[in-house]
């Protein structure tokens, strides 16, 4: 998909506008897993959240191959279209962003803050996705996909940080939604020469990579009604699947609940706030606490864009008590 010095360069680029993200070694996160663990911090880039760096890689080149661009489309939950809101508007590119309905309400202004304009259509992210392509057809814009070898590659340039910073990592957790993130994981790691064990986390409630990886072969789902938006995927990607398949060891599912509980714990262990996507690491380190001691441990915290109301109403609500339970 690229090289090392494709990805120095990519991380270059991302460094115009994203200052590296910290890798902090939590010892209360390290006492709750009964082992050494390091987190990468992606909910403190500008957008909160990594997908930034795909956004600014894609945008790059395609303004760089195409000047007179008259603008973008895309379809996302959120953090897709942030990314290229905020690289667009720094290329003065247009941007049109599909969301589904009932999205993220703070993800929404989030985007059209960045500059992009916003429409909301269909149920779910697959619905908002077909109609944007139908879209970009009828206007002539440039359709941005989800998975895509400049959005991984943007990506990969967070994996090549950490890899950097903490190279004897043994095991690495890492969210999937339409699979950009665990993949540039992935080729960080392979470019790299580690031996780190790439484990991939989706949500129970929308597990078609997971499926997928057991079967050996696509497999979608009809629905996918997590509240971990970000991992909210019903049809996985092939190329996507495809690089998974080869290089990540299994894929760990979590449950809301699982996912909630994260949220508290990265709140109360680090004060740092997780939107669902960005907690399932954490989720599936816990779940698979008794596997992980003498091992060092890698969490991908891939962002912190969570609505207060979401907040309030799914993790909010027994915080206090799972506070004093763990204290």
């Amino acid at each position: 998909m690229f090289n090392l010095t494709e990805l120095e360069r990519a991380h270059a680029i991302v460094g115009q506008a994203v200052p590296a993200t910290p890798a902090h070694a939590w010892p209360l996160l390290s006492q709750r897993l009964g082992t050494q663990v390091v987190v990468k911090h992606e909910n403190h880039t500008p957008t909160g959240a990594f997908k930034v760096r795909g956004g600014l890689v894609y945008l790059e080149r395609l303004k760089r191959e195409r000047p007179n661009i008259p603008g973008i489309i895309s379809a996302t939950r959120g953090n897709h279209g942030q990314s290229l809101a905020f690289a667009a508007s720094r290329h003065s590119v247009p941007a049109v962003i599909y969301v589904p309905r009932g999205n993220s309400v703070e993800k929404n202004r989030a985007m059209k803050a960045f500059g992009a304009e916003l429409v909301e259509h269909g149920e779910d992210f697959q619905a908002a996705r077909e109609e944007a392509g139908r879209h970009a057809q009828f206007a002539g814009l440039h359709m941005v996909p989800s998975f895509h070898a400049d959005l991984v590659l943007g990506v990969a340039t967070y994996a090549l940080e950490l890899f950097r910073s903490a190279s004897d990592l043994n095991i690495l957790y890492v969210p999937i939604g339409q699979g950009s993130g665990i993949c540039g994981c992935i080729m960080a790691r392979d470019l790299l020469g580690l031996k780190t064990e790439i484990v991939g986390v989706q949500s129970t409630e929308a597990p078609s990579y997971a499926l997928s990886f057991a079967a050996g072969k696509i497999v979608t789902t009809e629905t996918s009604n997590t509240l971990a938006d970000g991992m909210a995927t019903r049809i996985p990607d092939a190329d996507a699947f495809a690089l998974i398949r080869q290089g990540a060891s299994r894929i760990v599912q979590v449950t809301d609940d699982e996912v909630a509980a994260a949220i508290r714990a990265y709140w109360t262990d680090t004060h740092n706030l997780a939107e669902g996507a960005g907690a399932a690491a954490l989720a599936a380190a816990l779940q698979e606490k008794t596997k992980l001691p003498g091992k060092r441990v890698g969490l991908v915290l891939s962002g912190g864009n969570i609505d207060f109301d979401l907040f309030l109403n799914w993790v909010g609500t027994d915080a206090a008590i799972a506070q004093r339970a763990t204290a």
